[in-house]
C-alpha cells in the first residue's frame, strides 16, 4: 500500500478508534478548533478532505465545488469564522447527489432539521438564518490552514462528538497502526481497573501518592 492512500477499511476503524486516540497516536498538530462541534448528536466522518474557502458572507465557492469534489469526500470549508447561513436543505440534496459524505465550516449553517432528517453530518461553529450572497470564491480545492489544522485534498478528516481532527494522507496508515496499538493498551488498562488496580499504579505515578 502506498504511504499516500488511505488506510483499509479507514471509515470503521476510524468509527470504532474516534477522533481523540487517533489524535493522540498521530503525534500531529491536527486538531481543528474545538468551537467547531456537530449540529446533531451522533454524527461521525471520516474521509477525505476537499478544500475550500469562501469569502466572508458568500457561499458561491460553495456552488463550485459541488462540481469538481470527487464522490466520498468531505467538504472542509473555511469562512473566516463568519456566522451565516452558508448551507441548507438545498445544497444538502444537491452534495448527497454529488456523493458528498458530510461538511466541516467554521462559519454557519441552516435548515437544522431539515439536515437531521436526511442524516447528513455537518460540523459547524454556528447556526444563523441570515443567508449569504453570490460574489467571489476565495479558493476551491487548494490546501490552506483550517482552524489550527493543515488541510489539503485527500488528507484524512475524522469528525465525531469528541471533535475534529484532520491527519495528513502520508501520516494516515501510520497513525491508524499506531491508534489500534494505543486502543489495544486502553482495553488491557480498563481490565486492570474492573479488577481493582488504580491509575496511580497502571500509569507509573505512585511517586506522588505521599506528596502533598
Amino acid at each position: 500500500m502506498s504511504t499516500l492512500a488511505l488506510p483499509l477499511n479507514y471509515h470503521e476503524r476510524a468509527r470504532i478508534l474516534g477522533s481523540s486516540t487517533l489524535y493522540e497516536a498521530s503525534h500531529l498538530a491536527c486538531a481543528v478548533d474545538s468551537g467547531i462541534r456537530p449540529i446533531w448528536d451522533g454524527a461521525f466522518i471520516a474521509a477525505p478532505a476537499y478544500p475550500l474557502q469562501c469569502a466572508p458572507g458568500d457561499n458561491l465557492a460553495l456552488h463550485l465545488a459541488l462540481e469538481q469534489v470527487p464522490r466520498g469526500s468531505v467538504l472542509v470549508v473555511g469562512t473566516g469564522n463568519f456566522i451565516a447561513g452558508y448551507w441548507g436543505e438545498v445544497l444538502t440534496v444537491a452534495a448527497q447527489a454529488a456523493g458528498v459524505v458530510g461538511l466541516v465550516i467554521d462559519g454557519g449553517v441552516r435548515d437544522i432539521a431539515a439536515l437531521k432528517a436526511r442524516r447528513f453530518p455537518v460540523f459547524a461553529r454556528g447556526i444563523s438564518v441570515r443567508g449569504t450572497v453570490k460574489a467571489s470564491a476565495t479558493s476551491v480545492g487548494q490546501a490552506f490552514n483550517f482552524n489550527g489544522a493543515e488541510v489539503a485534498p485527500g488528507d484524512l478528516l475524522v469528525a465525531d462528538d469528541d471533535g475534529v481532527i484532520i491527519i495528513p494522507k502520508a501520516h494516515a496508515a501510520r497513525t491508524f497502526a499506531e491508534g489500534e496499538s494505543r486502543a489495544d493498551k486502553e482495553a488491557h488498562m480498563m481490565q486492570a481497573l474492573t479488577e481493582g488496580r488504580s491509575t496511580l499504579e497502571l500509569m507509573n505515578l505512585t511517586h506522588w501518592r505521599h506528596r502533598p
